[in-house]
C-alpha cells in the first residue's frame, strides 16, 4: 500500500492506494443504465421578457462597443440618442459572478444597443455603437 497526500481545492485528503501486483485480477461487470423514461408533463412556456429593446435596423454608429468576455447583460444603463462621455457606463454584464461595467470608449451619442437585458453573449460580441 502506498499513501499519498492529495489538495483539492486547498483541502488536503490523505489517500491510501493498494497496488494490484497479482494476477488474480477479477473485471466488474459493465453497468448497463436503463433508458431514462419521457417526462410526463408538458414543457412550461417562458414568460415574456419585459426588458429593454434591441435596437430594430437603424443606423448604427461607427465607434462600435465589443463584449471583452463572455457573459450575461444585467441591465443597460444608456438608451439610444443620449449623449455619453468616455467612462461613462453604458451596461452592465456580468462574468464569472462579477458585475462588469461597460464603459463608452470615447465621446459620443448612442447609436444603437444590440443586446436587451438577459441576453448571453459571447467574447466580441457587439453590444452597442456609438456615433
Amino acid at each position: 500500500m502506498k499513501n499519498y497526500i492529495i489538495t483539492v481545492n486547498g483541502t488536503a485528503y490523505q489517500v491510501t492506494v493498494e497496488e494490484n501486483t497479482g494476477s488474480s485480477f477479477q473485471a466488474a461487470a459493465p453497468v448497463v443504465k436503463a433508458p431514462a423514461a419521457a417526462p410526463v408533463s408538458a414543457p412550461k412556456a417562458e414568460a415574456p421578457k419585459a426588458e429593454t429593446p434591441k435596437a430594430s435596423g437603424g443606423t448604427a454608429g461607427s465607434i462600435k462597443v465589443n463584449s471583452p468576455m463572455p457573459g450575461k447583460i444585467l441591465s443597460i444603463k444608456a438608451s439610444i440618442g443620449q449623449t455619453v462621455k468616455r467612462g461613462e457606463v453604458i451596461l452592465i454584464l456580468e462574468a464569472m459572478k462579477m458585475e462588469n461595467e461597460i464603459v463608452a470608449p470615447e465621446d459620443g451619442t448612442v447609436a444603437s444597443i444590440n443586446v436587451s437585458a438577459g441576453d448571453m453573449v459571447e467574447a466580441s460580441t457587439l453590444l452597442a455603437t456609438l456615433s
